[in-house]
């Protein structure tokens, strides 16, 4: 990204208004609604240039506020720029990718609610649904802002029931987990659908910048702006992070013990496979929990219903794995609780990202044992810091009857 312009996101003050950016009043009154009142840092950062017209790149993780930052470029464009001509049914203005399914339901939700003053229509279409569903409701309004996962959008686009030809905005989000999940060749379909760079603005975030990521956003953008996270900024200042150093055979007392013990709102627990997460809401439920379970084997309309559970507080507890997890943005998680450490250094940032968010204080809680105890030190130093780790104590180790 050598041609494009390079900016930490610091470089503003935190306190701009999003009523001093020259916002239209409807989107003024959702962003009101959503009790959005102080741009946070990345938003300070790039709206100014991508509302008026730029491309931007933005290093951004889960909780700083990204969502609402491409939401509100694409949003207001999209009024400024009102249709004067004729449009196919399924011929998308804005276009939002996101990798899961669980992120793409959020962004629509957080959509609906910033335009929910506009006459704008937005449609979701992700796996898991009945595509036929889909397809009716697709047909019934214009198509002024899609969001969806790249398969589900490519068979779409395959039976001609999108168009991207006119495409005025397309977003890229969470780039580095396309990647990672091997999305990039139908992201890329995708896009060779749309208009040349030059001829649409386009969007995209990324939690890290690797160089394939980097050529990728190149060739997918027009010299952009682009903003870096600060270090400082890639851990949640809000977040009281603990390490727990224990064996394998002691974690799930240990958690037990910690459910028991530790004053919780709700709380979020993290594991690797779906294996561990299967067994883990098992003996949970066994135990009593109101728990919930959010991971690849759970069917979509199970997940959504689990997801709201959590977030009007029938379920206390959800076990989830990294990829399902990447669409649990809910304020008001009080802890978050890596039952193993995640493989990836990057996801440890996301997972803690779940609490401390909109400026209220959370905890997460990291159990490190014999078998993971080797992944704190990309941990640590991905955050630039040590991490304080302790052995529990023994309240914390009774067994669990």
């Amino acid at each position: 990204m050598s041609s494009a312009k390079s900016i930490g996101n610091n470089h503003l003050s935190q306190s701009v208004r999003f009523d001093q950016l020259s916002l239209s009043p409807r989107l003024l009154r959702g962003i009101s609604q959503a009790k959005f009142e102080i741009c946070t840092p990345i938003q300070a950062s790039s709206l100014p240039h991508s509302l008026n017209g730029k491309d931007v790149i933005g290093q951004a993780q889960t909780g700083t506020g990204k969502t609402a930052a491409f939401l509100v470029t694409v949003i207001e464009d999209l009024l400024r720029n009102p249709v004067t001509d004729e449009h196919y049914l399924g011929e998308a203005r804005a276009l939002i990718l996101a990798p899961t399914r669980e992120l793409a339901i959020q962004i629509g939700h957080d959509a609906r609610t910033l335009s929910r003053f506009t006459d704008l229509s937005i449609h979701v279409l992700v796996g898991g649904i009945d595509p036929e569903k889909q397809l009716s409701i697709l047909r019934k309004k214009p198509c002024d802002i899609l969001i969806g996962t790249p398969g589900r959008l490519l068979d779409f686009s395959k039976n001609s029931n999108i168009h991207l030809d006119r495409l005025e905005i397309l977003v890229v989000d969470e780039a580095d987990r396309m990647l990672d999940m091997g999305f990039i060749p139908q992201v890329r379909q995708l896009i060779n659908q749309a208009p040349r760079p030059h001829l649409r603005q386009s969007l995209m975030f990324s939690a890290t910048f690797s160089s394939d990521i980097e050529r990728l956003i190149s060739s997918w953008t027009d010299n952009p702006i682009v903003i870096r996270t600060e270090k400082e900024d890639l851990a949640t200042e809000n977040v009281d992070q603990k390490i727990l150093i224990t064996t394998s055979a002691e974690k799930f007392k240990l958690l037990h013990n910690i459910l028991l013990q530790e004053d919780l709102g709700n709380a979020i627990i993290f594991a690797n496979r779906r294996d561990t997460c299967r067994s883990l809401f098992d003996r949970l439920k066994n135990l009593g929990f109101k728990v919930g379970l959010l991971s690849g084997e759970v069917p979509q309309n199970r997940r959504l219903k689990t997801l709201q559970n959590f977030k009007t507080g029938h379920v206390k507890l959800m076990v989830a794995t990294d990829v399902a997890g990447r669409g649990i943005h809910i304020d008001g998680v009080s802890h978050v609780i890596n039952y193993e450490l995640p493989e990836e250094p990057e996801d440890y940032v996301h997972r803690i990202g779940r609490t401390g968010r909109a400026g209220e204080a959370g905890t997460s809680i990291s159990f490190a044992c014999e078998d993971d105890a080797f992944l704190l030190e990309p941990i640590e130093g991905l955050l630039d810091k040590k991490l304080d780790c302790s052995q529990p104590p023994a309240e914390l180790l009774i067994d669990v009857t």
